[in-house]
């Protein structure tokens, strides 16, 4: 265990159980469970679990409670105060602490304690008194603000001790006299929760040593007072006290003090107290001068003192310390005593592999050293550091924001990523697991433990059994698999969202890194009703920023660089399944004694419990039919996502896990759930008869309608005045093909598989009708399917709330208005969008947007109505969820066009690309899309789709650019003969055809790959689609342009105008360096991840 709290454990405060006709303090060390939620706690109050709050009080019924005086116990005594505030006045010393003394109950300072006098008339009575005694003027106005100041740091030691205290089933109370001053007083110096009962004389109206003070705190403590044990520093105080029965500790050293309090109290462990620790159980002591010989001449630690350990109250696992000793915070770790079942708790394994992947960025504590020798400390250990930080007991993470939650578990993500990818063989963990076949043997393990432990038949069990090796991916991953990875397992910064130490690593080994992934996220699966750990069923967990389990996968998948994962089924039905073998063999440890947490048979008898009134609503006693029952809810959840899969039994389809290795250095692909995939369509004459249909009806749209009308508005904007205007003949063109049914061909089935909003084609389906709107480039506009729109309206569909939509996606829709997209910035290099500088910030009501953008794409269209805009909403947070995307009405007042942008002379018009200043733009806060900080993960979205169009549009360009080329060459003649028959043309039309289909079929593929696997797999394919489509385009169209001489450079022809799109795409899709820097990263983990 590292960490403040171990979530394995849920602490109830405020419980208490009848006995004897008497309230008592449920100890909170019995209330841990693997997991367990807080509804699942409160529903439980046996008589078993009674019984056991007995025993586990039995070693402290002699003390109940303990009494803390203030100054002079928890916090410095205040007459050091009183010697330093006569040295400031001059005064001869003692003259504060006589005047206290000698004025008696009538005194100035008792009445105050007392609450009789004001702060005022306290300061004109004491000057009175002090100034007699001391035979000159003593101020005493700024006394007791100068002693509350020397007040403020409570003794560590004792805080430690209170705590203590609390976490064995103690009550603690503070008795303290004082006086009423606003700020002062206990609140102002520590946590007032930390005490059952305050007792503060000012309040009351009595003071120590008055007996009636007494009296009062041991009522409101409930108990008598021999059960209670009293500090104070004062003797007349404590003489008091010991009147009366309550038995006394003088304070003179804090440090001192407390290891007297551990006498009184039992011998429990009261010093260096950590959240989530007891006193160590006695079933598992150390031998602590055997362990503190192994601190000496192993790791070279020595000190005077002997070392403090305290024992953490978590699982059913290895037991786990925490150590003090020589300045050192440390964690030990080792096998539980007794018959273990086989190959369980080797901590030996455990300390192998944090040592190695420690080394390769996986965040670990620091590991001082293995003991494999039992007779040290009776079983094998390990020591390694303590890390100080957050462990989250509570999965949907209470109190924190939308965006805080979604970093937490998107941190959570890396870090797998990070466990997964180490290299085995430079790990030098190659004899650490063997390689392949993990989920065949697995499944065989947990089914022989599970036999081994089983209490009755369970029928689903046998038939997970029975179910899971027919259904085993035919090929696995082959990585470090951490075997319990879950958020409780991971320690994270005090404030960050980044993890600093992953625990438990007993059931690490080589295996399928997707078991880690599904572990992580079985919430999602459990009944809404279990009692042992929180299901998120039932739970809106999308609304507080948790990320779905679709979410959750693609982001790692993305950052593993691997296709999807088709056989999701078999991996949560195989986790259910181990959990709940697991949970049989858990149980069987604790009923024989076996258990390593101080709490273990407990933790049996509260799950029993919970079965026995939540699975069968019965009130009996607890037996072992009904630890079935619990195993039971686990299997038969397992079995019901595997009876209800589309799973074939593996025979030889290449279905099944992902490949990172293994497999012989060739990429697998598989999203069918049975295994199959559609063949890839390589030409209009494969598609499905409806698309076909359609893309019939698209070229001949574009031969008869749009390509006769190309001169005329070409010619319509050659005219100065026509610049920003639309054409006329478009918007009739427009309003036929939308008659025509022709119309939003660009949104793909999968963000609208209803077709409601447009065609419902596949991404493989519009490339071809995509080719056919570039050999005509104002097609694309006529269908209402031009960039920027097309992505913007995809953002929309995708991310954009109900109300986003009717203002903004209808009319772009419907093609009444357009947008734009602002995100590249002239101030800084925008291929890394981390380097943008705009900001959105919030204030009340509304965001205030400030940005420099330019090339923002169609803001110069008069129809343009709102930009997509991309700036930073929290410039400390993680790099990418600094931006976010907020949509900015144009109209805004603080919006202002600079000026249009041109491409070699190029305005694009009238969408244009524009410079475009935002100073001080306030909008809405409904306009920010998705939420605060997802700007990368919107962008990603929409980087896919956009990209297949663009590239399918430049095979148009250069079909048409052939066109032109074959036919200017055959009508031309130069040096006695036709241009056609010169050698040189020859070959450039024949390179040309080549570079044209070789990029079309690459094109192809990744469209397919994106409709099967979706974007974030196809996204190699993508990059290179995007290198490759332009690069392509310009040499076929320079071509062109050579073939045509000057003509080719002038505005008679289209190839100068497609020449200079080509150019553009080179940088407005990203630079074609970050392009190949991605393949290339790509191309060496998919070498690396095949030698596995």
């Amino acid at each position: 265990m590292n960490g403040d709290i171990k979530c394995k454990h849920i602490m109830i405060k405020n419980w208490r159980l009848v006995m004897d006709g008497r309230m008592h303090r449920f100890p909170l060390r019995i209330l841990g469970t693997p997991h367990i939620s807080e509804a699942g706690c409160r529903q439980i109050l046996s008589p078993r679990i009674q019984a056991a709050t007995l025993m586990a009080q039995h070693r402290t019924q002699t003390t109940k409670a303990v009494i803390f005086d203030l100054g002079g116990v928890v916090v410095p005594s205040p007459l050091a105060a009183f010697l330093e505030y006569e040295r400031k006045l001059g005064l001869p010393k003692g003259s504060i602490s006589r005047t206290v003394v000698e004025s008696g109950d009538s005194g100035a300072w008792n009445r105050l304690e007392r609450g009789e006098l004001t702060l005022s008339e306290f300061a004109d009575k004491f000057t009175e008194d002090v100034s007699a005694r001391a035979g000159k003027r003593a101020d005493m106005s700024g006394l007791l603000t100068y002693i509350g100041n020397g007040l403020t740091t409570p003794h560590q030691s004792i805080i430690d001790a209170v705590k203590s205290l609390r976490i064995e089933g103690l009550k603690t109370a503070l008795l303290t006299n004082n006086w009423a001053m606003e700020g002062e007083g206990p609140n102002r110096i520590m946590d007032r929760d930390l005490f059952d009962v305050i007792v503060e004389s000012s309040k009351v109206g009595t003071r120590k040593p008055e007996r009636r003070i007494y009296e009062i705190c041991l009522q409101q403590l409930d108990v008598k007072p021999e059960e209670s044990v009293f500090l104070d520093d004062l003797g007349v105080n404590l003489k008091a006290a010991k009147a009366m029965g309550i038995r006394t500790i003088k304070v003179t050293d804090p440090d001192k003090a407390v290891l007297d309090l551990e006498r009184e109290v039992g011998g429990l462990c009261l010093r260096r107290f950590v959240d989530g620790t007891t006193t160590v159980p006695e079933h598992l002591r150390i031998p602590m001068d055997r362990l503190e010989t192994f601190f000496n001449q192993k790791l070279n630690l020595h000190s005077t003192e002997p070392p403090v350990l305290r024992c953490f109250q978590h699982g059913q696992s290895n037991p786990t310390y925490y150590v003090y000793y020589a300045g050192q915070h440390l964690v030990l770790r080792k096998k539980p005593p007794g018959k273990l079942l086989p190959s369980a708790h080797a901590v030996e394994r455990e300390f192998k592999v944090m040592n190695a992947v420690g080394q390769f960025g996986v965040p670990i504590p620091k590991m001082y050293g293995l003991c494999e020798d039992s007779s040290v400390i009776g079983t094998p250990f390990y020591i390694m550091e303590y890390c100080k930080g957050r462990i989250f007991k509570s999965l949907h993470l209470p109190g924190m924001t939308y965006q805080e939650r979604r970093d937490i578990y998107f941190a959570m993500a890396d870090t797998l990523c990070k466990i997964h990818q180490v290299d085995i063989s430079k790990a030098g963990l190659d004899d650490y697991g063997k390689k392949g076949g993990y989920l065949k043997r697995n499944i065989v393990r947990w089914s022989k433990q599970y036999e081994a432990s089983k209490t009755e038949e369970i029928e689903a069990m046998n038939k997970l059994m029975d179910w899971l090796p027919k259904h085993l991916p035919e090929r696995e991953a082959v990585t470090i698999a951490h075997g319990d990875f879950r958020l409780d397992n991971l320690i994270f910064h005090p404030t960050k969202p980044e993890v600093i130490g992953v625990l438990d690593w007993e059931l690490s080994t080589i295996g399928d890194p997707i078991t880690d992934l599904c572990t992580c996220l079985l919430n999602y699966y459990m009944p809404a009703n279990f009692p042992m750990i929180t299901s998120f069923q039932n739970m809106d967990v999308a609304s507080l920023g948790i990320p779905s389990v679709q979410e959750f996968m693609d982001i790692y998948c993305q950052r593993m660089g691997i296709p999807s994962i088709p056989s999701w089924d078999f991996y949560v039905a195989f986790a259910l399944f181990r959990f709940a073998a697991i949970i049989q063999g858990v149980y069987k440890r604790a009923i024989s004694g076996q258990g390593s947490a101080p709490n273990s048979k407990l933790v049996g008898e509260f799950v029993l419990c919970i079965i026995c009134i939540c699975t069968l609503g019965q009130g009996s006693a607890p037996n072992s039919k009904l630890v079935g029952e619990f195993a039971k809810l686990m299997a038969e959840e397992g079995w019901k996502i595997a009876s209800n899969s589309n799973l074939r039994p593996t025979v030889s389809m290449a279905g099944g896990g992902i490949q990172l290795g293994n497999t012989g250095g060739k990429r697998n692909y598989s999203t069918s759930s049975e295994g199959a995939v559609n063949q890839m369509t390589v030409s209009p004459k494969g598609l499905s008869p409806r698309a076909k249909n359609l893309y019939d009806k698209v070229k001949d749209f574009i031969e008869k309608e749009i390509k006769p009308a190309e001169s005329e508005v070409m010619e319509f904007y050659r005219q100065e005045q026509n610049c920003w205007k639309v054409c006329p003949t478009v918007n009739r063109l427009k309003e036929k093909a939308k008659a025509a049914g022709l119309w939003n061909l660009f949104l793909p089935k999968e963000a609208d598989p209803e077709m409601k909003l447009g065609a419902g084609l596949t991404n493989l389906e519009y490339a071809f009708m995509c080719e056919e709107m570039g050999k005509v480039p104002l097609s694309s506009e006529i269908f209402n399917c031009q960039a920027p729109d097309t992505g913007n309206m995809e953002v929309l569909v995708r991310y954009g709330s109900e109300q986003q939509k009717r203002q903004w996606l209808t009319p772009l829709l419907n093609g009444e208005m357009k947008s734009c997209f602002g995100m590249t910035e002239p101030k800084v290099a925008s291929s890394d969008a981390t380097n943008i500088e705009s900001s959105i910030t919030r204030e009340r009501d509304h965001y205030v947007i400030n940005g420099h953008k330019w090339w923002t794409s169609g803001a110069l269209h008069p129809n343009c109505k709102i930009c997509i805009f991309m700036g930073k909403t929290d410039k400390s947070a993680a790099t990418h969820r600094q931006q976010s995307m907020i949509l900015v009405p144009m109209d805004a007042p603080g919006v202002k066009i600079v000026r249009p942008l041109s491409v070699f002379g190029y305005l694009d018009n009238p969408a244009g690309h524009a410079e475009v200043i935002f100073e001080n733009v306030k909008v809405p806060l409904d306009n920010m899309l998705l939420g605060e900080g997802r700007g990368f993960e919107i962008a990603q979205g929409r980087l896919g789709p956009g990209r297949i169009h663009h590239c399918m549009r430049l095979i148009g360009n250069t079909e048409r650019a052939m066109e032109l080329m074959l036919e200017r060459t055959q009508n031309r003649v130069a040096f006695g003969k036709p241009l056609a028959a010169q050698g040189t043309i020859q070959q450039d039309v024949a390179k040309s055809r080549v570079e044209i289909e070789q990029t079309r079929l690459l094109v192809l593929k990744a469209a397919h790959m994106m409709d099967n696997y979706g974007n974030k797999v196809a996204a190699p394919e993508i990059a290179m689609i995007k290198v490759a489509a332009p690069n392509m385009a310009l040499r076929v169209i320079d071509r062109a342009i050579q073939a045509h001489g000057g003509g080719g450079l002038s505005e008679d022809f289209i190839l100068a105008g497609m020449f200079s799109w080509a150019r553009v795409l080179r940088l407005a899709d990203g630079p074609d360096e970050v392009h190949l820097r991605s393949i290339s990263r790509q191309e060496y983990r998919k070498y690396n991840l095949s030698k596995l």
